[in-house]
């Protein structure tokens, strides 16, 4: 029988700590004397006290010094990506009268998953605490799965995370206090390339808020702008430094952790970081060559166009600077294919992730290898590490269920009414957490407040089981798991 309480201990700690969160918002409203502050301090202090009363609750069910179980980390994983974005929608519920609960609820989920698909048209209009708030949900969820990925998901084997135990930290039977002492590092990584990317809009011209909303959103590779023109707000350099900052946020961060203690070839090492930009590299130059010779496209501001919306793309971003359906075919394919690798393991990145990918070719080519040599003893390697075969059983298990999520979720969304292009890019933008949809039903700002109610929940449980890795949330519907 699984004890709940310490998962519920937990989930209120979090959900007191996001109701305090609020506040901040709150002030920015209060000081612009925007009466929308009333609609913070209502979700404030539901979410608080809510948060409180549940971790009291549960307080008894905590024993000092002890772990989760699996089933418990499954428990906490997935209940933290349902329970935060259901309190995080309650200022959009209470302060936008035009948001029902459909609408709330996605964009607090798009906002927490770091997905980036918006249901609100006339973003420039609305008040400044709310776009205040849409970032910093997706800065929480950002550190958030870094998190995730480096403590829970190596222990949960999901995905073949498991390869990773060694080197995002074996906390299995201590995952409350080794969580604390990793956390700790994250957060501390987390700050400097926040900080660091809002002093760089600040210098390159961007407004304070401007670049502090654009910041949380882009080292979270979350994709929320406070604008409807989106980044094509800030074309320029601006697009340069934020494609950097990308690129940083999409690498293990791991790996910046060991920077930080003076560690500087792992990095460079790391074969995940080399295929990222390698791939990304390649896609630019795709798609470069292509508006160039098809176009006659003037090679500067093309290579700045492109080089942004690639690294938005394959980031899982989503932040856009021109629109995307007017490239032609060709950009187009390549973005959805970028879209669906995403970024690295154990960072802000989404998707499927660089690793499943580079472990998928080397087995493709071993077991090629084996049929022209039957007797030959071959292994997988990655990083000149054997990889066993539960870890490549586990990464095809993976693919194999991405895309049969994929292909269910596009056809359920196209049963809603939805034209073939929007149902596809929109299960692609979901499970994939990259952002932007396709299609005559969405709006010229990129929003879906035109879908019906049934696709937007459906959008939110592909964003949901996403973000999440598949696994970790089919699980719990196995009766198996709950027998223990």
């Amino acid at each position: 029988m699984i004890d709940p309480r310490p998962v519920g201990y937990i989930l209120g700690l979090l959900v007191a700590t996001l109701g305090v969160l609020m506040l901040l918002p709150m002030a920015l409203d209060l000081a612009t004397g925007n009466p929308h502050w009333m609609s913070f301090a209502e979700s404030a202090t539901i979410s608080a006290l809510a948060g409180a009363l549940l971790a009291l609750a549960c307080a008894n069910g905590r024993r000092q010094g002890m772990g989760l179980s699996l089933q418990q980390s499954f428990l906490l994983t997935t209940g933290a990506w349902v329970v935060m974005p259901f309190f995080g929608a309650l200022p959009f519920m209470l302060g936008q009268p035009d948001a029902g609960v459909t609408d709330a609820m996605f964009e607090a989920m798009s906002g927490f998953t770091t997905t980036g698909t918006t249901v609100f048209v006339g973003l420039d209009r609305l008040p400044l605490g709310t776009n205040l708030w849409r970032g910093m949900l997706q800065w929480l969820g950002g550190l958030g799965i870094v998190i995730v990925a480096m403590i829970f998901l190596p222990v949960m084997k999901v995905g073949g995370m498991q390869f990773f135990r060694s080197e995002g930290f074996d906390t299995l039977g201590k995952i409350l206090p080794r969580a604390l002492d990793i956390s700790k590092a994250l957060i501390q990584i987390y700050l400097v390339l926040t900080m660091a990317c809002v002093l760089t809009y600040l210098a390159l011209g961007i407004p304070l808020f401007e670049a502090v909303v654009h910041a949380l959103t882009t080292v979270s590779t979350g994709g929320f702008s406070s604008s409807d023109r989106s980044f094509g707000l800030f074309q320029g350099p601006a697009e340069y430094a934020c494609a950097v900052f990308m690129l940083l946020a999409s690498l293990p961060f791991v790996r910046f952790v060991q920077l930080a203690q003076g560690e500087v070839l792992p990095l460079w090492r790391d074969p995940q970081v080399r295929a990222y930009l390698r791939w990304n590299l390649y896609a630019i130059a795709m798609i470069l060559i292509y508006e160039i010779v098809s176009r006659g496209a003037p090679i500067l501001p093309t290579l700045r166009e492109t080089t942004f919306n690639v690294v938005s793309t394959f980031s899982g971003t989503g932040f856009a600077s021109v629109d995307l359906s007017l490239w032609g075919t060709f950009p187009f394919v390549m973005l959805i294919v970028v879209g669906l690798i995403g970024g690295c393991t154990s960072s802000t990145g989404c998707s499927v992730k660089v690793f499943r990918y580079l472990i998928l070719l080397e087995a493709i080519k071993v077991q090629i290898r084996r049929l022209q040599s039957p007797s030959a003893v071959i292994f997988v390697d990655y990083e000149g590490r054997r990889v066993g075969e539960d870890v490549i059983n586990a990464v095809i298990l993976f693919f194999t269920m991405f895309i049969l999520s994929f292909g269910v979720l596009s056809v359920l969304l196209s049963l809603t009414g939805l034209q073939t292009k929007t149902a596809i890019t929109a299960a692609w933008t979901a499970i994939a957490n990259v952002g932007p949809v396709f299609g005559p039903e969405v709006s010229s700002t990129g929003a879906v407040d035109r879908f019906p109610d049934s696709a937007k929940w459906m959008m939110i449980l592909g964003m949901l089981v996403g973000r999440l890795e598949l696994l970790s949330v089919y699980v719990l519907f196995m009766r198996r798991f709950w027998r223990g």
